[in-house]
């Protein structure tokens, strides 16, 4: 599950995620974006040891989005980080900590956990896989409901031992 830091794209895709609103009806909107994110903005404590990760010196490790109006709005929160830790002992950490959020839902094996997701815009719908997938070799956790997602995504890390990560929070509301 890359996460590749393009404003526009993450534009679009939030606002593809917001209801239509007649113009009338907007009191106030408002978009918000940060090139990092922490601990508070994705809901999930950062992993023992853990550093934050950069595929480029360029990139950043982390990014906080917020889009509003007309009493819609939309959050994405994603941060990479990395570990000299096996994946699978980040794993368990993870799904221990995303069960705060309710069911853990194990995305690693899309075949035998995808699910219809037509109705995943429905948020009184159970939270489902879908099509989210792990990274080749990864492992993928998912958490909370349709309109406040939890997500943990588990790698090897190809430079060494250990393991690449993202935590991801995905939340959205309408009035």
């Amino acid at each position: 599950m890359p996460v590749h830091h393009t404003p526009a794209l993450f534009a679009a895709l939030l606002l593809t995620l917001l209801p239509a609103q007649d113009q009338k009806d907007q009191k106030g909107a408002g978009i918000t974006m940060a090139a990092d994110a922490d601990a508070k903005d994705i809901g999930l404590p950062l992993y023992p040891g853990a550093r934050r990760h950069k595929d480029k010196d360029s990139d950043s490790p982390g990014i906080n989005f917020d889009l509003w109006g007309g009493g819609s709005g939309v959050k994405l929160a994603v941060l990479k980080l990395e570990s000299d830790d096996s994946p699978e002992k980040i794993a368990d950490y993870y799904k221990k900590k995303l069960s705060k959020y309710g069911k853990v839902l194990d995305c690693s094996h899309p075949t035998a956990n995808a699910t219809d997701s037509s109705d995943k815009n429905d948020d009184n719908k159970p939270l489902t896989c879908g099509s989210d997938k792990p990274e080749k070799n990864g492992l993928l956790f998912k958490s909370g409901t349709n309109s406040n997602q939890y997500l943990v995504s588990v790698e090897p890390n190809p430079a060494n031992n250990g393991s690449l990560f993202q935590l991801v929070h995905i939340a959205h509301w309408q009035k």
